[in-house]
């Protein structure tokens, strides 16, 4: 192999590792820039555990952080992260933490933890007080749209929709 040959190898090996955070953005609503593991930080921060607890919201804590497909999420107590370690999907929002409502119309629009409600065990972010209000004049019909769109936008990058 030559010098050449190696340095672009090298080259694209590296540029495809800053790839992946991209690809999460994709399929999870995630802030900008990365945790200190090098993975994009899910639910703003927010204990997803939390969620669960008569709908207060908790600032989870760096110290307290579990990684669940290339997303880290904090938690505001070591006990609250092994309960999420156990069954992430049980605490984990719908639609990667987009607004279901936005879902629902084939967008994916922030979830904010302000806005959610705990269906059927499953948690819902919304994107603001408006859509929320929106979202409660007909529940049902919002959430089985999203589920049935979900799928047909999981993997659509956001500018494309």
């Amino acid at each position: 192999m030559t010098k050449i040959s190696l340095l672009n190898a090298t080259a694209v090996a590296f540029a495809l590792s800053l790839a992946t955070p991209a690809f999460a953005a994709d399929e999870y609503n995630v802030s900008n820039g990365l945790t200190l593991t090098g993975n994009a930080l899910g639910l703003h921060g927010t204990d997803p555990t939390s969620m669960f607890k008569d709908g207060m919201s908790m600032i989870g804590d760096a110290t307290y952080t579990a990684a669940h497909d290339g997303v880290d999420y904090y938690f505001a107590t070591e006990a609250a992260m092994k309960k999420f370690e156990t069954d992430p999907a049980g605490y984990l929002p719908q639609f990667g933490g987009f607004c279901a409502f936005g879902v629902f119309v084939g967008k994916k629009l922030d979830g904010d933890v302000r806005y959610a409600d705990v269906v059927d065990g499953k948690l819902y972010l919304f994107v603001n007080a408006a859509i929320f209000a929106k979202y409660l004049e007909n529940k049902d019909e919002v959430i089985n749209g999203a589920h049935t769109k979900w799928p047909d936008i999981t993997h659509t990058p956001i500018s494309d929709l």
